[in-house]
């Protein structure tokens, strides 16, 4: 009986091998179409990481290939973050609601109807759905009124280093620090955010399959994006998600349930989208940045499998429109759901 199931186990092991082995080349294939310089990305299942890897060059001129250690901007799925911080800190661990107008944390607001949960749901402020990362930022005076505590200090020590994601930034400017920025942070703190950032992918822009270095302007740091992290420190967020560390399971799941307003379902839970794939619940988010940065994570819960890409051009959400909350127009997560999750 032992050898039977040590058999069994072994046969599994060398079919996931092989699959995996297949998708990686079968993403290799769509990186290369789509243009994208460097990409960097990981799956997750049952509380492991069963895939990792880096393809391409994080950086052509000193030929640096990506990995899973290399640091990216991650644009609006800052926002996962985010909002995970405000639904632990001022829902869980104080007293905001989000049925609360959010002129009750932020008076300066100016649409008095409009509640907490309206925003992380991006909700339009005449009902129904409509992607507005600027509002969604508004966030970031509710976060830091609740807590009493600046957004980049708490999102730093609150998850970056209580998680252990140490190649995780709060925000570009850091690469150049204010007197402010000496007074919030330790020395220790601003030479570990530096270092993270000299070690960033160059970002590209890719037109007519050639990629120049891209001379976007960093991106400031606010509830809805400004981000940079790695493949392996937004492992450790998905481990701490799923392991309730981050969330209790009924906050999460509250989070990953379709907001409703006026009696319409959104495509959207409380700061992720959230969708039926095949009678599979998704979860996920993306991130971009014209001609400079692209990220999308996609989670199926009840396989209890995550995938995260991030990539040093826009070639993995600009071409697909997913800020109109359909995740099945990207042909990469199309790959993961049909090749990992079917």
């Amino acid at each position: 009986m032992v050898l039977a199931i040590a058999l069994c186990s072994a046969h599994e092991a060398s079919a996931q091998t092989l699959t995996l082995s297949l998708f990686e080349r079968y993403l290799e294939s769509l990186r290369v179409q789509a243009g994208i310089p460097g990409l960097s990305g990981a799956v997750i299942q049952n509380g492991a990481v069963v895939w990792e890897k880096g393809l391409g060059r994080a950086d052509f001129q000193l030929n640096a290939p990506a990995g899973a250690d290399t640091p990216y901007v991650i644009s609006g799925m800052s926002q996962a973050l985010s909002s995970t911080l405000l639904l632990r800190k001022c829902v869980e661990q104080s007293y905001l609601s989000t049925i609360d107008p959010v002129q009750l944390w932020f008076p300066a607001f100016p649409e008095p109807q409009t509640v907490i949960g309206h925003l992380l749901a991006h909700a339009a402020p005449g009902g129904g759905f409509k992607y507005d990362p600027a509002r969604f930022a508004v966030l970031t005076h509710v976060i830091e009124a609740c807590t009493n505590t600046q957004y980049r200090d708490l999102l730093n020590t609150d998850m970056f280093e209580r998680l252990g994601m140490l190649s995780s930034v709060p925000g570009a400017s850091l690469a150049a620090p204010t007197a402010a920025d000496t007074v919030l942070f330790s020395p220790q703190q601003l030479e570990r955010f530096a270092d993270v950032l000299r070690r960033m992918a160059i970002p590209y822009r890719v037109a007519n399959g050639k990629a120049t270095r891209s001379d976007v302007a960093p991106l400031p740091l606010d509830a809805s994006t400004g981000i940079i992290t790695t493949i392996r420190d937004l492992e450790k967020f998905d481990l701490a998600l799923r392991d309730n560390v981050l969330l209790s399971a009924q906050t999460r799941s509250s989070a990953w349930t379709n907001v409703t307003v006026g009696g319409v379902a959104l495509p959207t839970g409380l700061g992720w989208f959230v969708q039926n794939y095949e009678g599979q619940l998704v979860v996920w988010h993306f991130g971009v940045v014209k001609d400079a940065w692209s990220s999308l994570i996609v989670k199926v819960p009840s396989r209890d499998l995550t995938f995260i890409l991030l990539a040093n051009s826009d070639g993995l959400s600009a071409p697909f429109a997913l800020e109109n909350g359909d995740i099945t127009t990207s042909v990469f997560a199309r790959l993961f759901l049909k090749s990992l999750a079917p």
